[in-house]
């Protein structure tokens, strides 16, 4: 099945994309190749520059105190497992602790790397980063991969607190969710949302079989689905079958 995610505000969708980029960048940081090693490195300063808004850091540390608070005020609950919810509550406080305990935005040390900065400031460059224009770099690619990988290392520690904080904050996101099976006639699909309860992320999965892509809309009134093909002229087309697929709405 194939999985596709829409956020119904501007905070979630920010969380997403930064999952994103923390998923790319464990993956071609720990492989050896320079080349993989230098996509991780503009993939390090794409989450700087997302994680640059003012007001990120102040977002996340206040939605891990608010489901910390939500999860102590099941305690008690005969339905609720203490030990569970201990746990839990420690990894809240965990991230809560080392993300409030970087000083700045998230990456803000790395921006005294004067080194760092200059890769930074030609990879935006389409082949800003040949030997020519940065030598320093280019014999740091000839290092042998446990060097590169142990400076990589150093480097992404200023933003793993944040990354742990994130996977956490939409983990728990997505378990708040009930997928259920629904039906789109004639390709398009709408579903009012109930009133009085606020949705923050849609989940949709969808049978890689049927050769079919969703268009997501939605707003805190209305959901809607609308499928398409990908035709010949390498354009979408709506698809006016009646498909089958696997709803889920988080809040």
């Amino acid at each position: 099945m194939i999985l596709y995610e829409y956020p119904f505000n501007e905070r979630i969708r920010t969380y997403l994309r930064l999952e994103h980029l923390f998923l790319r960048l464990d993956e071609l940081v720990a492989r050896e190749t320079p080349l993989d090693h230098h996509y991780a490195l503009t993939t390090l300063f794409e989450i700087m520059d997302v994680a640059t808004r003012a007001d990120l850091k102040s977002d996340v540390l206040k939605d891990l105190d608010k489901q910390k608070q939500v999860l102590n005020s099941y305690r008690g609950n005969p339905a609720i497992s203490e030990q569970v919810l201990d746990d839990v509550v420690g990894q809240l406080e965990h991230c809560f602790t080392t993300l409030s305990g970087l000083p700045g935005k998230a990456g803000q040390s790395l921006t005294e790397n004067d080194w760092l900065m200059s890769v930074r400031s030609r990879a935006v460059i389409p082949g800003g980063t040949c030997e020519f224009d940065l030598p320093a770099y280019f014999a740091w690619q000839h290092k042998s991969a446990a060097t590169r990988h142990g400076d990589l290392l150093t480097w992404t520690a200023t933003v793993k607190p944040l990354a742990e904080s994130i996977r956490m904050l939409l983990n728990m996101l997505r378990d708040s969710g009930t997928p259920q099976k629904v039906v789109a006639p004639g390709g398009q699909f709408q579903q009012p949302l109930p009133q009085g309860r606020t949705f923050q992320l849609l989940r949709l999965r969808i049978d890689p079989d049927l050769d079919l892509i969703p268009e997501i809309s939605g707003n805190r009134l209305l959901v809607s689905v609308r499928l398409m093909r990908l035709g010949e002229d390498t354009r979408l087309h709506p698809d006016n079958s009646d498909t089958q697929f696997e709803l889920t709405l988080c809040s």
